[in-house]
């Protein structure tokens, strides 16, 4: 789906970086406001090779939270493009949207599996 640069060009590197700063701001936009009845942790984000679509995806704990979690960043994914905005200084601003990261949520699940 997405078609990524060459691995040791100028162009990848910048593209990893601005991969990281958006898993780093969103991480901290959760923390800064999401009303703690559930924990959410950015863990990565794919970023589209022309930087103009970004999915950060998360995972919630306790699972029960998840739709909520999810309901609650796309619902301000306005207010965090704002935040990358005052915060970084990314030229072009990426459509962004938030999805649970489900081979995370497959890694706890065989954790269970192999201590049970």
């Amino acid at each position: 789906m997405y078609d990524v640069p060459d691995k040791h060009s100028r162009e990848q590197r910048h593209h990893d970086r601005e991969t990281e700063l958006i898993t780093h701001l969103a991480a901290d936009f959760i923390a800064r406001h999401s009303n703690n009845t559930s924990l959410i942790t950015a863990l990565r984000t794919v970023l589209s090779s022309r930087g103009d679509y970004a999915t950060v995806f998360v995972s919630v704990f306790p699972d029960t939270m998840t739709k909520t979690a999810l309901e609650f960043l796309n619902r301000n994914v306005g207010e965090f493009r704002e935040y990358v905005k005052a915060n970084s200084r990314m030229r072009d601003l990426p459509r962004v949207e938030f999805a649970l990261d489900y081979g995370e949520e497959n890694r706890r699940r065989l954790d269970e599996l192999s201590k049970g």
